[in-house]
């Protein structure tokens, strides 16, 4: 193994061939008079002095993106960038003005009023920043409240209901009011509500942004957990970057309504694509998105190695073992396969920002 090269082409992400399950190309969400119009005039490309002139405002400019089976995709950018009205356009709660959104092959711009609303119903599940639970009702019953929309029978609502409540570690709680629980639990019945329907995907905005530290971290190890069990399709809505590095396999940054790039956390931070994105991802410490295999050098004695580790493991999930040992680490495709090796001197040059690490290798 005394080529680097070809060790860095085999160390990269396999190519993802999840089907996609859902596609946006070329979304606009214009606000004003005549908007829908103004666009057909335009043929979906207005500039923004176009739409200054017409006193119109882009809220969603050009949205492109395709989300994959099983993925955890994340929204991101600050506030007004537009990221909550993308995914409202995204489940059609608010109407695009411009553009295509296909789920599961389904153009939903085409779907009818009765179409959208089995969809909505049966196959996605939304969880927002306020929990909206009904005061008057308890756990169990908030929770069975979309499958009694449905019409399911109240035996089997509840049985569903019980069941995801186990899910999210509500045990216990099932005839509480939303005001006998703390707001991380009250989240915990929004998250358990939208589960019960048994979505196929799963639109959350912004759902822990409202909570503590604290407790907006445990919700976020909740998620994970859930993910790791239920295996969804997520689209997250954050302008946490440490929310999205902790939850993403890949981030969409907006900007002024527009997405700016798309990416891993990892390529977003070694390789952004704008002076924008660089700002937004400067302060992210690079061993918490660094795979082990972006660090990687070819094998140089397998037999003094000092432990292994995943091609994806991160950087800071080994960062203490590896300095502390002295020792390189093997590092190993999941199956086994030896790809390369991590020094502690580089891990220590990362951790230390030194010269950007020579700018990290390609």
């Amino acid at each position: 193994m005394n080529d680097q090269a070809p060790l860095r082409e085999e160390s990269k992400a396999a190519k993802d061939d999840r089907p996609v399950k859902l596609l946006c190309k070329d979304v606009w969400k214009v606000f004003g008079d005549g908007a829908k119009d103004f666009m057909a005039t335009h043929k979906g490309v207005p500039t923004a002095e176009d739409l200054g002139k017409a006193k119109l405002v882009g809220a969603v400019r050009r949205a492109s993106l395709e989300v994959r089976r099983g993925e955890n995709f994340i929204v991101m950018g600050l506030s007004g960038s537009g990221k909550s009205t993308l995914v409202r356009c995204l489940s059609r709660l608010i109407e695009p003005t411009w553009g295509s959104i296909e789920f599961d092959g389904i153009d939903l711009l085409k779907a009818s009023p009765d179409e959208l609303i089995e969809i909505r119903r049966h196959r996605m599940g939304m969880v927002f920043q306020h929990f909206a639970l009904l005061p008057h009702l308890t756990v169990l019953e908030n929770i069975a409240f979309p499958l009694s929309v449905q019409g399911v029978d109240r035996k089997t609502r509840e049985a569903r209901a019980r069941k995801v409540i186990d899910l999210v570690g509500l045990g216990g709680r099932e005839q509480f009011y939303p005001r006998e629980l703390s707001g991380g639990q009250q989240q915990r019945v929004g998250i358990a509500r939208s589960l019960a329907v048994e979505p196929e995907i799963w639109f959350l905005d912004e759902p822990f942004s409202a909570l503590d530290p604290l407790i907006r971290r445990e919700m976020q190890t909740e998620l994970l957990r859930l993910q790791s069990v239920l295996k969804k399709t997520i689209v997250f809505i954050t302008h946490d970057f440490d929310e999205a590095i902790r939850l993403a396999d890949r981030v969409a940054i907006m900007k002024d309504g527009e997405i700016i790039q798309t990416g891993t956390p990892e390529e977003l931070v070694l390789h952004p694509a704008t002076d924008y994105v660089a700002e937004f991802t400067r302060d992210v410490q690079r061993a918490k998105v660094m795979s082990a295999a972006r660090l990687m050098r070819p094998v140089s004695s397998p037999a003094d190695c000092g432990g292994s580790v995943l091609a994806t493991d991160k950087i800071a999930s080994f960062s203490a073992r590896i300095v502390g040992i002295r020792k390189n680490f093997l590092v190993t495709a999941v199956d086994g396969r030896p790809l390369g090796e991590v020094t502690p001197d580089d891990v220590i040059d990362l951790l230390a920002d030194r010269d950007q690490l020579r700018e990290v290798r390609p």
